[in-house]
């Protein structure tokens, strides 16, 4: 069974699991046009990791590594610059 109790700190930390290549061309793309549903694409992501789970890896750590890969264009851009306004 699963720890779900681990801090964000304690997942981000983490660094026994590295991303195959293969796995990260499985997951769905956002790009963040207008005519795209943020909601259905999270619900995609979800399915794709949750087929990635490894003994001893929490699924919670696989989507925070996997989720920028997820991501293009004005998405992309979004998440970088949200890395950058709240860097302290």
């Amino acid at each position: 069974m699963e720890n779900n109790d681990r801090t964000l700190k304690e997942l981000a930390t983490l660094d026994t699991y590295e991303l195959k290549s293969g796995l990260i061309h499985l997951l769905p793309k956002f790009h963040g046009l207008v005519g795209e549903d943020p909601y259905k694409h999270l619900k995609e992501f979800h399915v794709v990791c949750s087929t990635m789970r490894l003994q001893g890896i929490p699924e919670d750590y696989i989507k925070m590594k996997a989720f920028p890969f997820s991501l293009d264009g004005a998405a992309k851009d979004w998440l970088n610059l949200q890395l950058v306004l709240f860097n302290t």
